[in-house]
């Protein structure tokens, strides 16, 4: 058995959280740091991340399990996960990383931000509150790590367990924590992106093209014909090759080479550039875990591709 049960208090403002707590049921969430210098690195991916109020509301208001952290521009984030940056608006959420900033707003700043992902987010009514545990400290600026297992932490999670509607979902997994490794939350959408985005390293799998905003991480399988929201069924295309790609005009056989069709001769006269790139291999992940998966890949070929 581990000797651990991390869990994580993050420091955040009463804005973010109200807003929050007013949406129906988000998959996930985005705990931002305006600084974004440095990725978070506290916790494994599964494991149980807490947020408190600023003083002088000295209380733990909800949490949600960690996913992944990153570094993006605060673009990416608001198309990622919108009203989950618990902002009401890209300009809304701009001001407030100036405002932490001390810096003048400027529209056309497209700061980077620390990003921490959040799945199944719970947010307590204020009658179940929990006090920060007793060895807070006025001077934490972000957050602190604590494990479950002794004390302070232990009393926490026994309070968290009393509060909680939700209680049994976290035990269940916590119970996790004692195997040799921690199961990564279900992903939502705003999620499924970053760390699509992030297992191509920023890069177009055909292209190698490095502009971030002409990116978009697809699935292989749609979501809406019960594709998953899992990096194995994504793929960092460039958009125009995304759009060929969920309409079948391009295909990526389980062997990674990408295959163009015929029918965009046939049916637009054109596509002499697309062609060029016929027979070539995509770019992987470094991480073999997050390559496609032959499965997803096998389905589009028989599924979308007009071959």
């Amino acid at each position: 058995m581990r000797k651990e049960m991390r869990a994580y208090v993050g420091v955040t403002d009463y804005g973010w959280f109200d807003l929050l707590r007013g949406l129906p049921h988000p998959d996930d969430i985005n705990f931002w740091q305006p600084s974004g210098n440095q990725a978070f690195k506290a916790l494994d991916p599964g494991e149980l991340f807490l947020f408190k109020l600023h003083s002088p509301n000295n209380y733990i208001v909800g949490g949600g399990w960690y996913a992944h952290s990153s570094l993006l521009p605060i673009s990416l984030a608001w198309e990622s996960f919108g009203l989950g940056n618990g902002a009401s608006s890209l300009s809304d959420m701009r001001s407030s990383v100036a405002k932490y900033r001390h810096e003048d707003v400027n529209g056309k700043d497209d700061y980077t931000i620390g990003c921490i992902l959040l799945e199944q987010p719970f947010f307590l009514p204020e009658n179940l509150w929990i006090p920060a545990p007793r060895d807070w400290s006025r001077s934490i600026v972000q957050g602190k790590t604590y494990n479950l297992l002794v004390e302070p932490g232990l009393s926490l999670w026994n309070q968290l367990q009393t509060v909680l509607p939700v209680a049994s979902t976290i035990s269940d997994n916590l119970a996790r924590y004692g195997q040799p490794y921690v199961a990564m939350p279900r992903l939502g959408q705003g999620a499924f992106r970053v760390l699509v985005t992030d297992a191509y390293e920023r890069r177009c799998a055909v292209t190698n093209e490095r502009t971030l905003p002409a990116l978009e991480a697809g699935h292989i399988k749609p979501y809406s014909e019960q594709g998953e929201h899992v990096v194995r069924n994504g793929i960092l295309l460039r958009r125009d090759l995304h759009a060929l790609f969920d309409k079948g005009y391009v295909t990526i056989t389980p062997s990674m080479i990408l295959e163009v069709s015929r029918k965009i001769k046939e049916e637009f006269d054109n596509g002499k550039d697309y062609y060029k790139l016929h027979g070539s291999s995509i770019r992987l992940p470094a991480n073999p875990d997050d390559r496609p998966s032959p499965k997803y890949l096998q389905w589009h070929n028989l599924n979308k591709y007009k071959g």
